[in-house]
């Protein structure tokens, strides 16, 4: 498997205007573009195990690379 960055924008619940960039790694024999679509379960779980964070848009990139895909979105859990 290659590994793949999956770097999510989220920011504070509470002060939206406070983001930040929190990168996870997702493992996988897929392209960046489906890297991009198929991160959404990953996101709302850490989103679920972070609740003062909203997931705001994510991207793709292989490590130390230019390539990536990104998706945006607007995840709050509870």
């Amino acid at each position: 498997m290659t590994p793949i960055d999956l770097i999510v924008t989220v920011c504070a619940v509470l002060s939206p205007a406070t983001c930040e960039e929190t990168h996870l790694v997702f493992s996988s024999d897929v392209s960046l573009r489906q890297c991009a679509m198929a991160a959404q379960p990953y996101i709302a779980q850490w989103v679920g195990e972070h609740p003062k964070w909203t997931a705001v848009k994510w991207r793709c990139e292989y490590p130390r690379n230019n390539q990536k895909a990104s998706g945006e979105a607007v995840w709050s859990l509870g």
